[in-house]
This record gives C-alpha cells, structure tokens and sequence, in this order.
C-alpha cells in the first residue's frame, strides 16, 4: 500500500469520524441549548463543538490502532467496545477537569488550585454531564468500530446503507 493511499485512507478516517462526532456533540449542544432557555441563558458552543468533534475524532483514530491485549481478544466484543469507552472517557473527564481548572487559574492561584476547585463546586457538574454525553458517543462508535471489524471492510456500511429486499 502506498504512502498516498494511506494518508487519503486516514483522512477518510478521519473525516468520517469527525462528522459522526460533530453530530453527536450538535445534539448535545442542541439540548444544552434548549435547557438554558428556559433560564433566559443563551449558549453558543457550535464552534467549540466543531473543535472537539475534531480533535476526538482525530485521538479516536489514533487509538484504534492500539491493542488492548490478549486479554481482551479472548473476550467477547462487547468487553473491547466498554472498555475502549471507559478508557476514553476517562481521558475526556480529564481533559474537561484541566480545560476547566485552566480557566480558574488566575482566580485560584495556577492550573491545578484551578482543577481542584472546580471538582469541589458545582462547575464538576458540567464535567460530569459532558463527560457522560460524549461516553455515550463514543460507546456507539467503539460497538460500530467492533462491528466493523467482525464483519468485515466495508460490510458495516453495506448493512446500513444497501436496499433492503422487500419482503413479500
């Protein structure tokens, strides 16, 4: 396989991950939105929405070529699909703690006074409930991804995607 032919593969990949994500983190933005209107509270996240779908679609990628083991081989699907997410989501629950903590740094005297206050008051709700709702992304892409692979290039996209023969 060709250099050429990888990199288009990876941007494929890539590209294709990164619409997934930016869907699912819209209909997050979406019902945050609709939330805090009922509080007058307007909320625009599509930018940073289109950036986290990016870059979690890009670290995505990059991890699926990581073996988890063995281990984990030996197991059904289902394992690598809930573990991959727990990995994952453990990672976004981190990034959000830092993102937050990094913002409270001038109040709060640096980066990680910034992160513990923010696990310790109620902004740790918002990092909970974003982590949730991109956990749940990313177990229907890991159980999509697990599929994808059990049966096969592109048999995943034939299955959704071909007609259907009528039943008669």
């Amino acid at each position: 396989m060709s250099l050429r032919h990888k990199l288009i593969e990876e941007i494929q990949a890539v590209v294709l991950t990164t619409l997934y994500f930016a869907i699912c983190f819209g209909v997050l933005v979406l019902l945050k939105r609709l939330y805090l209107a009922e509080y007058q509270i307007e909320f625009r996240g599509l930018s940073l929405m289109l950036v986290g779908a990016l870059i979690v679609a890009k670290v995505v990628v990059v991890m699926e070529h990581v073996s988890l083991g063995q281990w984990v081989r030996a197991h059904p699907a289902l394992l690598e699909a809930m573990l991959r997410t727990l990995l994952y989501s453990i990672g976004v629950f981190a990034a959000l703690m830092l993102e937050k903590g990094f913002e409270a740094r001038h109040e709060h005297g640096g980066v990680i006074s910034g992160t513990v206050w923010v696990f310790q008051h109620r902004d740790v709700h918002h990092v909970w409930a974003d982590t949730f709702g991109v956990g749940c992304a990313l177990l229907v892409f890991n159980a999509l991804s697990v599929l994808q692979r059990q049966l096969g290039k592109g048999q995943l996209r034939r299955l959704f995607l071909s007609h259907r023969p009528k039943i008669v």
